[in-house]
């Protein structure tokens, strides 16, 4: 048998959409544009959930991680799949790139190479010292608190200095079993919401604008938040490409989130390389654009 050239990889909670269901619905569209646009570059393209027993890793050439969107939740043994399929295939972004991407502590090189970023601070797994300990000498007052490995908001909080004590036990609960980062909450992300910009090959191609439901700060749309056409300037365009080219220079494709910090900068909120959704439903050429990156890149 031949290999497959390409596998996108999903969970098994999105292989099929039960009639209704918009937000499967939308990300198995987005999987067909790719694919569709993969098969006119002549690959041969399969679709599969990364845990899937059945399925021998070694009959694909490539995998693009697209919505394995329950990792966080079983990240011991999704980890283990990963090192393991890593041996016997290889990935669209690299291994590397994803073992990179997959904890947020590369935050930190982000700033360090200049590119703004909300404060932020690492708190290790197993520290002892309290939420209150810990913030006493910062001077924010709203903060946010998730796991340096998470993805769709999982066990993100939002909270003020005076309601500390109210997440001490959550916080002793996490830190547990995870490394918690701690942000200076950005008020723009309710009154501007926050733009996704796609870089593929190192150039913009499309954005969105994500914005949170009334009352809410988290823009996910599986959390109620609702997703917009946007046309960016090109002041943003610049600092989304450079956001990627001065991090991993010649990556296939990229996601940054980008929204204004409390002094009104550009600042990423974060740097998709891993598994981010990519919204070519919302300018299918991208999916071409894509393809013919990813078709060019294999066939060297």
């Amino acid at each position: 048998m031949s290999k497959t050239n390409i596998t996108l990889l999903t969970s098994s909670a999105y292989l099929t959409a039960n009639k209704g269901d918009w937000y499967v619905e939308n990300i198995i569209e987005d999987d067909r544009l790719l694919r569709i646009a993969l098969e006119k570059q002549g690959l041969s393209v399969s679709r599969i959930n990364w845990d899937n027993p059945k399925f021998n890793w070694t009959e694909t050439k490539y995998i693009i991680i697209r919505t394995p969107w329950d990792y966080f939740n079983r990240y011991a043994e999704f980890s283990n799949w990963f090192e393991e399929t890593a041996k016997i295939t290889q990935f669209i972004n690299s291994y590397e790139i994803i073992k990179w991407n997959i904890d947020k502590h590369y935050m930190l090189e982000l700033k360090t190479l200049g590119i703004n970023i909300p404060d932020t601070i690492f708190i290790e797994q197993g520290e002892k010292r309290t939420l209150k300990e810990i913030t006493s000498g910062i001077n924010w007052d709203e903060f946010i608190l998730k796991p340096a490995i998470s993805g769709g908001a999982w066990n993100t909080f939002r909270f003020s200095r005076e309601k500390i004590e109210n997440h001490e036990l959550i916080y002793k609960k996490l830190i547990k079993d995870n490394c918690m980062m701690l942000q200076e909450f950005q008020h723009t992300i309710i009154s501007q919401g926050e733009v996704s910009y796609m870089i593929f090959g190192g150039k913009f191609t499309h954005a969105v604008l994500k914005n949170a439901k009334g009352g809410d700060y988290r823009v996910q749309d599986d959390y109620g938040g609702s997703v917009h056409d946007y046309n960016p300037s090109n002041e943003e365009i610049i600092f989304a490409e450079q956001a990627v080219n001065l991090t991993k220079p010649g990556i296939p494709y990229a996601r940054v989130d980008v929204m204004r910090d409390n002094n009104g900068k550009l600042s990423v909120g974060e740097l998709e390389l891993f598994e981010p959704e990519l919204w070519f439903r919302k300018y299918p050429p991208s999916a071409d654009i894509f393809a013919e990156i990813v078709s060019k890149m294999i066939k060297v």
